[in-house]
């Protein structure tokens, strides 16, 4: 067996927003590794933190998601798969199915190494696209995988398989990242909290996890220029129109986001969520100056779709910027809904196929 850093593997592509290559940071969901092998044995070497929420890792070989674990505390190697015929290239992909946990600052995962049994890592096909995905619970993978009557809040029932964002990056050959938080909006979260947002932790490489090595330095946008940024937010910032106040526990100051007595969205709520959407739209064309900008939104319900298409309109008024777009998407119903009333399999399958349409169309 030999064992190499992935420093001295140029050969295997790391996925996913990262800093470096030894050892390869797991930051986000949908993080990991790709590779062509044409070896009979391939190991991988962790080393996994964590005090509250333990990340799970899915693992694809030709096209297959074949096993699925979460690696142990501490430093350990893993088996990806041994006895495999010497001289045909096998076709590996490593993904972390839990995304960043800020209530959790130990949580971490890194790969420091692989072992493998001679052979070689040939090159990869070059991807024909690069997406980048920015969003909420549902581009987390939160309930993709698990039972409907599952509701524990824990890492087992995340995915990064299960998901649009892969469903939809594979469908068009594309490479992609994701940027996602549970729970987090566009103007505050589904608690009223205006700080878990996704535009405050966008321009750092992940400071969703800021005690993680090299977390909250500057993300190299220009070193992987994405083709289209998807955007599926606004879910949780619907849910704070229905919640109780958030309280600053410093100043005890109240934020709200209200609803009028007959249930419509205050106007001038409405109108923070729409300029909170525009001031969003003009962080990501300034630092994806190239992509097209696609704001989806549905799958767990429309409502809100009103609101969403008032903060690109006025976005695409101030910018004159005609490559933004807002695309709706299937729910899910009672039937595809999976673990913890979250969008299930069938649900991203749904929502992929008219978003992979879509980009067909505009890229």
């Amino acid at each position: 067996m030999q064992k190499a850093a992935l420093s001295a593997l140029p050969a295997v592509r790391a996925l996913g927003r990262h800093a470096g290559r030894d050892p390869l940071t797991l930051y986000w969901s949908a993080s990991g590794i790709e590779l062509l092998f044409d070896g009979s044995e391939l190991w991988v070497d962790f080393h996994c933190e964590y005090d509250v929420i333990e990340p799970w890792v899915s693992v694809e070989l030709d096209g297959a998601c074949y096993a699925r674990f979460a690696p142990s505390p501490g430093d350990s190697r893993v088996c990806l798969f041994r006895g495999m015929a010497p001289g045909t290239p096998k076709h590996l992909r490593l993904l972390k199915d839990v995304q960043a946990m800020p209530n959790d600052p130990r949580h971490l995962l890194q790969i420091t190494a692989l072992e493998y049994d001679g052979g070689t890592f040939l090159p990869l096909p070059e991807p024909k696209l690069r997406l980048e995905f920015v969003g909420d619970s549902i581009t987390s993978g939160e309930g993709a995988i698990g039972a409907q009557c599952e509701t524990d809040w824990v890492g087992a029932f995340f995915s990064a398989e299960n998901n649009y964002a892969r469903m939809t990056a594979d469908a068009l050959g594309a490479e992609y990242r994701v940027v996602s938080q549970s729970g987090w909006g566009t103007l505050c979260d589904w608690q009223n909290n205006p700080n878990c947002v996704l535009p405050r932790v966008y321009t750092p490489l992940c400071a969703a996890q800021p005690n993680a090595p090299d977390a909250l330095r500057d993300y190299d946008f220009a070193a992987w220029p994405a083709d289209a940024v998807i955007i599926n937010l606004g879910t949780n910032d619907e849910g704070a129109f229905r919640n109780p106040p958030w309280h600053d526990p410093a100043t005890g100051a109240a934020f709200k986001l209200h609803l009028l007595p007959d249930g419509s969205f205050a106007p001038a709520d409405a109108a923070r969520l729409a300029q909170a959407v525009c001031d969003f739209l003009t962080l990501l064309r300034g630092k994806n100056p190239q992509a097209a900008l696609v704001w989806c939104f549905g799958m767990l319900g429309g409502k809100l779709l009103p609101v969403l298409q008032n903060g690109v309109d006025l976005y695409k008024k101030q910018s004159g910027d005609t490559r933004v777009y807002l695309l709706p998407l299937p729910a899910a119903t009672a039937e595809t809904l999976g673990a913890r009333e979250h969008p299930g399999t069938a649900a991203h399958r749904a929502a992929a196929e008219v978003l992979t349409a879509f980009l067909q169309e505009v890229l």
